[in-house]
């Protein structure tokens, strides 16, 4: 067998560079419960795990929250939580929307206190970074949609972006100011000589079907954002991870022309997303990352079948390079151990170039 040539970092950065690595990188995205059943099996922590599995585990940069005392399962956007079980597993979910009930932007200033980039300490980032320099650096990024959901409510802030564009411009602008604030701060933070890898630039525009808002809304209420943390990723040399599931094919030029690097989750299964198209329009544009299907192949499918979906996401998308190999999406705890480790030790085996 081959053997390895680089650190983790370097081959994300290699990828990134648009040049061919030792072999193809590996991401790992679990939920708890499923991270919990590895390190039961490996009886070992969670980063021996990656370097046993040969995953090329980013390592996120992290300021500590030293903000107003909150209550017990409550975000600092003042969104209560509660973790509902849906039989494998649970979830946090958002039970209250603090801005459901207000109509006006002047009701939102007068009753409700923005989270500041002051609430929190980044003193300590440069020792974290210092301390795990071989993996890829994950630093700051943004994902406003997804806040302003649950602080309207979901289907409230769909209709926002038609009945009430005020409150919607005004709110989304103030979650990525914070987002912004709050990534300048961690870029600042990093140590000298030392370079982010990547910036994560999220929001989920598509279902399985189609995209989830029209372009024209994505376009008004988005892109200008998204353009302004692009740009800042870009100047501190950071790549941006772009991820979206579902169908986006419908706005996939466009993200691509506002400067998105990296593509994740590749939902091939979704309406569109063929891989084969993907890499022939834009493989040498993105990078993509993922493709390992967690909705069917990975819960449901047999390790063999998990080592032939691997082997087609290798020579499909990672055909000349431009691909990191994961999971498109956290792997389920109805996936067994053994999808997992054939994911992996097929991924290790066969992805050398």
């Amino acid at each position: 067998m081959s053997k390895e040539t680089m650190t983790p970092k370097d081959r994300w950065e290699t990828v990134l560079q648009g040049k061919i690595p030792d072999r193809v990188p590996m991401d790992y995205w679990a939920t708890p419960e499923t991270s919990q059943m590895l390190i039961e099996h490996f009886q070992m922590p969670p980063l021996e795990i990656a370097k046993h599995l040969h995953i090329d585990l980013p390592f996120g940069a992290s300021a500590q929250y030293v903000g107003p005392d909150l209550p017990p399962h409550t975000s600092v956007f003042g969104i209560e939580h509660r973790d509902i079980d849906y039989g494998y597993g649970t979830y946090g979910e958002a039970i209250t929307a603090p801005l459901a009930d207000y109509s006006s932007v002047e009701e939102i200033e007068a009753n409700y206190t923005w989270p500041s980039a002051d609430w929190w300490d980044i003193s300590n980032v440069g020792e974290q970074i210092e301390a795990n320099r071989d993996w890829p650096l994950r630093v700051g990024g943004s994902e406003p949609m997804l806040t302003y959901k649950q602080l309207r409510g979901e289907a409230q802030a769909m209709m926002d972006l038609v009945l009430y564009p005020e409150i919607a411009h005004y709110c989304l602008g103030k979650l990525f100011d914070l987002a912004y604030q709050q990534t300048i701060r961690l870029y600042e933070a990093i140590p000298k000589g030392i370079k982010p890898t990547f910036t994560y630039v999220a929001e989920d525009l598509g279902s399985q079907k189609n995209l989830m808002y029209s372009p024209a809304h994505i376009k008004e209420y988005l892109f200008p954002g998204m353009k302004q943390m692009i740009d800042l990723a870009h100047e501190a040399g950071a790549a941006v991870f772009h991820h979206d599931d579902g169908n986006i094919t419908q706005i996939l030029p466009d993200l691509v022309d506002l400067g998105i690097d990296i593509l994740n989750p590749i939902q091939w299964r979704a309406d569109g997303m063929d891989r084969q198209w993907l890499k022939d329009e834009f493989g040498e544009k993105l990078v993509f990352h993922g493709a390992v299907d967690n909705q069917h192949t990975l819960p449901f499918g047999s390790p063999q079948e998990v080592r032939e979906e691997v082997l087609e996401n290798i020579s499909i998308l990672g055909k000349n390079g431009g691909f990191i190999l994961a999971p498109c999406h956290n792997i389920q705890p109805n996936t067994s151990l053994e999808n997992i480790l054939a994911l992996y030790e097929t991924g290790y085996e066969e992805g050398f170039y």
